[in-house]
């Protein structure tokens, strides 16, 4: 048999266990003063092709997204920061090593050229 909630005109609220065809309350079966019924919002979850779990929102999730979106962001600047440093540093090394290295005849054979990448061929 289903529960259903009821409140009274000072915002209490109480609950009865009444058959689906028994006609609703209008009347506080305690104290005599009237009633109406409340009701709430279905618990509904779609499934299926096209459905996805996070369209259905909570606190929690939303949470979760703003800060994943704010530390991919803050992560991926700083791998771009890095990134830039480390080919910055690279190529400053790379310049000032060339340029030091003038006895060395082996050294020499093993570097490579900077500009050795092959043009991309549409």
């Amino acid at each position: 048999m289903p529960t259903y909630e009821y409140r009274r005109p000072d915002g209490t609220t109480f609950e009865i266990m009444q058959k689906m065809s028994d006609p609703s309350l209008e009347t506080d079966p305690d104290t005599g003063v009237p009633v109406e019924r409340v009701f709430h919002a279905p618990a509904v979850h779609f499934k299926g092709k096209g459905f996805y779990n996070t369209d259905y929102g909570t606190k929690r999730r939303q949470r979760e997204m703003e800060s994943s979106a704010k530390e991919g962001a803050d992560k991926n600047d700083k791998k771009v920061k890095d990134k830039a440093e480390a080919k910055s540093s690279s190529s400053d090394s790379t310049s000032s090593g060339g340029s030091s290295d003038s006895g060395s005849s082996s050294s020499t054979k093993d570097a490579k050229p900077a500009a050795t990448k092959p043009a991309k061929k549409d």
